[in-house]
């Protein structure tokens, strides 16, 4: 769920917080879980290799794992960078698959997962827990199988990671819903790392992680829904009773997590419910968007054999939430090994981030004329591949069109900054002469 792929202009309602769903103390947990605890013995053989350089590929076959494999044995870069025509996962990016923060207890990722968990596990349904499936799907799985048609620009190589013309890192976690629902799961939640080439500030990054929910409801409770049109199933008490369900659960999940909060709620468009909406909170001051959801499309319900029912799904950010619950400043810091970081945090308390250190920022602008089919994602890309996390931000600062030649061209200014130590002045240069020269290599004519 990516409200921001799909927004539409919606009418607000306001609500009050939520006393229809409240967690119970002492309550016995209900949620069944494939998780990393319970897959140790599996006998799944990964990868390790070298890191190339910048724009190098290793040759490999994609090698695919079941869905109770551990975490870490999805890592190795050879696993997805490969010398398939059709792959763009550069390295740095298949780096960091299998790292698995959201298993971690002691990791705000983690310890944000597993208090949504906490609060399912205290609802009548058991929800069954998945958080180690393979990070590698097929387009069926991450587009078809959810109603995003083969144009939608969430499917191109410039917002996409392809191991081959087939097979993608994931873009969401829902790419492993129709597979649960064709298995039979009615009632379950779906953790994992997810990967979309993005801008670069302090809130994006090209990998993260989302949680997700899905729940069905028995076929009696529905069955006035049985023969009905599209039009009059949108009508239906049935999927007004499903939609006020979703929301009660979710108002009492923004409790759970933020304390009684106010919430209001908007229309909004996915492919894959029908009809959908997003979930804000008044938060310090501030309204939040904080998580995507809605009626599971009855053609998703079709495309996945379970036709003969209803349900609902929602979807939503970790780091978004950790970012605000332990107020944490820069995304990248989910991603660093200092143990500054670590130690400040204990699993199943939310605690204020205390920044160690700001070290002073350095700034570089470059300017090119651009060709005709320029992405910004794939400059944004190259540059985390040159300098990786050393760069903390990208902002276009100047753009124009020549007169004379109507040609295009951008300014950028890159902001270098380590979390931990002071960067040189050579060693920036370096920098930003590499990415001069792969700016050319993207056909862009530096100025």
């Amino acid at each position: 769920f990516v409200p921001q792929d799909y927004q539409l202009i919606a009418t607000r309602t306001t609500t009050t917080p939520s006393k229809a769903v409240q967690s119970q103390p002492n309550i016995k947990m209900k949620v069944l879980s494939i998780t990393i605890a319970t897959v140790l013995a599996a006998a799944v053989q990964g990868f390790t290799a070298p890191t190339p350089a910048f724009g190098t590929k290793a040759a490999a076959t994609t090698k695919l794992f079941s869905a109770s494999a551990p975490v870490e044995n999805y890592a190795g870069v050879d696993r997805y960078c490969t010398d398939d025509p059709n792959n763009n996962v550069p390295p740095h990016i298949a780096e960091l698959v299998g790292r698995g923060l959201h298993t971690k207890e002691e990791h705000p990722i983690g310890i944000i997962r597993a208090k949504i968990q906490e609060y399912f596990a205290s609802l009548d349904e058991e929800y069954k827990v998945f958080d180690a499936e393979d990070p590698i799907v097929t387009c069926k799985q991450c587009f078809d199988d959810l109603r995003i048609p083969p144009e939608h620009p969430g499917r191109s190589k410039s917002d996409t990671y392809y191991i081959t013309d087939d097979t993608l890192l994931r873009t969401h976690t829902s790419a492993h819903q129709s597979m649960h629902l064709r298995d039979g799961y009615e009632c379950f939640l779906c953790a994992g790392d997810v990967y979309r080439r993005d801008e670069i500030d302090a809130s994006h990054y090209p990998a993260f992680h989302q949680l997700e929910g899905v729940k069905l409801f028995d076929k009696d409770t529905v069955k006035g829904a049985d023969g009905l049109s599209k039009e009059e199933w949108l009508e239906s008490d049935e999927c007004k009773m499903i939609a006020d369900d979703l929301k009660a659960t979710l108002e009492g999940l923004m409790d759970h997590l933020f304390g009684p909060v106010e919430k209001r709620w908007a229309d909004d468009y996915f492919p894959f419910t029908e009809p959908s909406f997003e979930c804000e909170i008044l938060y310090e001051g501030e309204w939040l968007e904080v998580l995507g959801c809605g009626v599971i499309h009855t053609e998703v319900l079709e495309m996945a054999g379970r036709e003969d029912r209803r349900g609902w799904a929602f979807g939503l950010g970790l780091e978004r939430l950790a970012m605000v619950l332990f107020k944490i400043p820069d995304i990248r810091l989910f991603w660093t090994e200092d143990s500054r970081f670590h130690k400040q945090f204990k699993a199943g308390e939310i605690t204020t981030f205390k920044p160690y250190s700001k070290y002073p920022p350095c700034y570089k602008d470059i300017a090119f004329w651009l060709p005709e089919d320029f992405v910004e994602n794939d400059f944004f890309e190259m540059a985390r591949g040159v300098a990786g996390d050393l760069v903390e931000k990208i902002d276009l600062v100047d753009e124009f069109v020549h007169p004379k030649t109507n040609r295009a061209s951008k300014c950028y200014r890159i902001t270098y900054r380590s979390m931990d130590r002071s960067l040189t002045d050579d060693e920036v240069n370096e920098l930003q002469d590499n990415m001069r020269e792969q700016s050319e290599l993207l056909g862009l004519e530096v100025r």
